[in-house]
C-alpha cells in the first residue's frame, strides 16, 4: 500500500495535476480540452496525465482519434484512511482560514 500511497501524494504534491482532477470533477475531457485553460504545452500536459494515470487517479481512453480522461472516484479511499489514521487532525474551516490570512495581509 504504501508505493501506492506515494504515488497519490506524488501525483496530489503539484498543483497543475490537482487543478486538472478538479476540472475533471465535472465531467470527462478530452486531453485538448483538458490542456486549454491550462499554460503549459500539450506534451507537458500529457505528462501530467500520464503521472495521474499511474497514481490510479484517472483513466484514460481512446474514443477513435481522442483521448479522453476520466476521474476515478475511490482512487483516493486508501489515502483518505491513511490520512483518517491521524485523528488529532479537526476539519478545516476554509472561511476562518481565508479571513485569518485577510487579517494577516492587511496588518
Amino acid at each position: 500500500m504504501t508505493d501506492a500511497l506515494t504515488r497519490t501524494f506524488g501525483a496530489l504534491a503539484d498543483p497543475t495535476r490537482r487543478a486538472i482532477l478538479s476540472m475533471l470533477l465535472e465531467d470527462d475531457m478530452a486531453v485538448t480540452d483538458v490542456a486549454a485553460p491550462l499554460a503549459i504545452s500539450l506534451a507537458a500536459v500529457s505528462r501530467h496525465l500520464g503521472v495521474l494515470a499511474r497514481a490510479g487517479l484517472i483513466r484514460q481512453e481512446r474514443r477513435g482519434r481522442v483521448v479522453w480522461c476520466k476521474l476515478e472516484p475511490d482512487a483516493l479511499h486508501d489515502a483518505s484512511i491513511w490520512m483518517q489514521g491521524f485523528g488529532q487532525f479537526d476539519p478545516v474551516d476554509v472561511d476562518a482560514l481565508d479571513a485569518l490570512l485577510a487579517r494577516e495581509r492587511n496588518a
